[in-house]
């Protein structure tokens, strides 16, 4: 009787393990607690910070002063405050960011810390091999953020 039992878990366990979510997709279900402000650069806590209403969201700012200057005039700040967005799940991915096709889950490529997805080894290797505020400008500009990602729809409570 243990014999069937354990062949019983163990295939039970096996199939949790192939269906299961890997651990960087669990990393980035885990709530955000802290962000960069898109205007200073400072990794501030959430609880903490200042919000400033952009597209139809919250982006999170350290001061009164990044917030003011990100109301005056959002285009400086929007590739990091789209990122920001998409940091703190109220927008996701649902094409790729360059070309508007639909995603490969094998093209991807960590950008500023987020997760992000292509269509082909192309747009995943011109990504792969831009650095820094370039990578995050040609994932997060706006053109490419309108192509990519869409408002997570809020829960009706």
């Amino acid at each position: 009787m243990k014999k069937p039992m354990f062949a019983l878990f163990a295939a039970c366990l096996a199939l949790v393990c192939v269906a299961g979510v890997s651990a960087e997709e669990k990393q980035g279900r885990k709530k955000v607690e802290s962000v960069k402000c898109p205007v200073a650069g400072k990794e501030i806590k959430i609880a903490d910070a200042k919000t400033v209403s952009y597209r139809q969201a919250s982006v999170y700012v350290c001061c009164d002063n990044c917030k003011a200057k990100m109301e005056k005039d959002a285009a400086p700040f929007a590739a990091k405050a789209n990122h920001q967005l998409v940091r703190t799940r109220q927008y996701r991915q649902t094409k790729c960011p360059l070309s508007g096709g639909p995603l490969d889950k094998e093209q991807k490529v960590k950008v500023a810390g987020q997760m992000v997805r292509f269509c082909c080894e192309k747009c995943q290797g011109k990504t792969a091999a831009a650095k820094g505020d370039e990578q995050l400008a040609l994932v997060f500009a706006d053109a490419a953020f309108e192509k990519g990602f869409t408002a997570v729809k809020k829960k009706k409570k």
